[in-house]
């Protein structure tokens, strides 16, 4: 057994801790911040949507960066092993649309006060408020850390948790990107990611505030090919849209910061194209006398009503009776097609995670142990894999922690 420095104090951090000095190991985390688990907090809405209940596959096919990497990770601690871990801590679980598991309190705290009796009963030593600026390597092995203060501390193996850039108020500021290249390992192009999107059309302000449940939505690049589909909930904010559809298609934005985008949805997609338009001549028939604008309560809400009736081109006072078959066609390709020109993404100030990282190809994807540094090992959002939003990053961060605890110091015989 050896003596193991844990660097951050989340998701990854805590479970690469706990799970170290469960193995036997004298394990102490430095967080820079005067608490454990800032961001954990924060995430589902305060709820913390900690893992999803979904299958390997599932899990795979959610995670467009560096998915294969994490196939030894989770097949170590996979969502089902993640719920059981919180369950013998006294948190249950549950699960909720799309698979998205929660803790029955949802609060986001008992995520947190789970992990920290979890440290707590196998003796992990806490160092808070304590900003390390460098990870010490010697002759290729690592040795140790220095602090902002100038105190080093030594060790026989350092595992770094430290986050990517996303939320930088919860102390995500990138420093393990730092520690990696000054140790020789290559940094991947770094975008925020799980993001809203900005739009070009002004009519999106109109719509602040309004979330629609239900919607189909098709991203699109500027030649027309789909780069990403999903159904759900969506939100207008002032300078575009938000919400689970949009956060996790915005990976695909963000990756081709230059280009821009066409975000196409289905205000209707219960109904093809016919039946919508029997649905609008019953709506036309039951309104005959009514002026246009106020004939599409049943079918809209209210304040997106004004928006629609302006892209219709059908006039607002007409009368419903005296619309054509084609103004009426019109409107229902408006319902099916309702288009937004995406002209890129916020900051990483509203972004779940940070798109890129640490190569993989330089991280022993069982171990999490660096290549290139002997006793170096890397877990969570600090490595260059992400996932949709709906339980998927967690898991990542849980995973790859737990692999760094459980292999940390275990001589596997491989050089590299």
């Amino acid at each position: 057994m050896g003596k193991v420095i844990v660097l951050g104090g989340g998701a990854a951090g805590m479970m690469a801790a706990g799970h170290a000095a469960e193995k036997g190991h004298t394990v102490h985390l430095f967080e820079k911040n005067n608490r454990l688990g800032k961001k954990i907090l924060i995430t589902g809405k305060g709820r913390c949507n900690l893992t999803n209940d979904g299958d390997l596959d599932t899990f795979l096919e959610n995670i467009p960066g560096s998915p294969y990497f994490m196939y030894s990770a989770f097949s170590l601690l996979d969502s089902q092993a993640t719920r059981d871990f919180f369950h013998r801590l006294g948190m249950e679980t549950k699960v909720e649309r799309g698979g998205r598991v929660f803790p029955v309190s949802d609060h986001a705290i008992d995520v947190v006060l789970a992990l920290e009796k979890y440290m707590k009963q196998n003796g992990v030593h806490l160092h808070l408020e304590s900003n390390v600026i460098e990870v010490l390597v010697e002759d290729g092995v690592a040795k140790g850390i220095r602090l902002e203060n100038g105190k080093e501390f030594f060790a026989d193996a350092v595992i770094v948790c430290t986050g990517g850039l996303s939320y930088p108020g919860t102390g995500s500021t990138g420093d393990g990107y730092r520690f990696a290249k000054k140790t020789g390992h290559t940094v991947t192009p770094l975008f925020p990611s799980l993001v809203p999107l900005k739009a070009a059309e002004s009519w999106c302000g109109e719509l602040m505030g309004l979330s629609l449940k239900n919607v189909a939505v098709v991203m699109k690049d500027a030649k027309g090919k789909k780069v990403y589909d999903d159904f759900g909930e969506l939100l207008f904010t002032h300078y575009g849209v938000s919400g689970p559809v949009i956060l996790s298609g915005s990976r695909h934005v963000t990756v081709r910061p230059q280009e821009t985008f066409f975000l196409h949805i289905d205000l209707k997609p219960a109904l093809d194209e016919k039946k919508l338009d029997a649905r609008v001549l019953r709506d036309f028939e039951k309104y005959a006398n009514k002026q246009f604008s106020n004939a599409l309560d049943d079918l809209l809400p209210k304040k997106m009503i004004p928006v629609i009736v302006e892209l219709s081109q059908i006039p607002a006072e007409k009368k419903v009776n005296a619309i054509t078959k084609e103004e009426r066609k019109r409107l229902v390709k408006l319902l099916k097609d309702f288009t937004l020109t995406i002209t890129g993404v916020t900051g990483y100030h509203e972004a779940v995670v940070t798109c890129g990282g640490i190569d993989t190809d330089q991280i022993d994807p069982t171990t999490m142990e660096s290549k290139l540094v002997k006793g170096l090992y890397f877990a969570g959002e600090v490595l260059d894999v992400d996932g949709y939003t709906g339980g998927f990053n967690l898991q990542i961060a849980f995973s790859t922690g737990y692999a760094a605890g459980e292999y940390v110091l275990e001589d596997r015989g491989k050089l590299w």
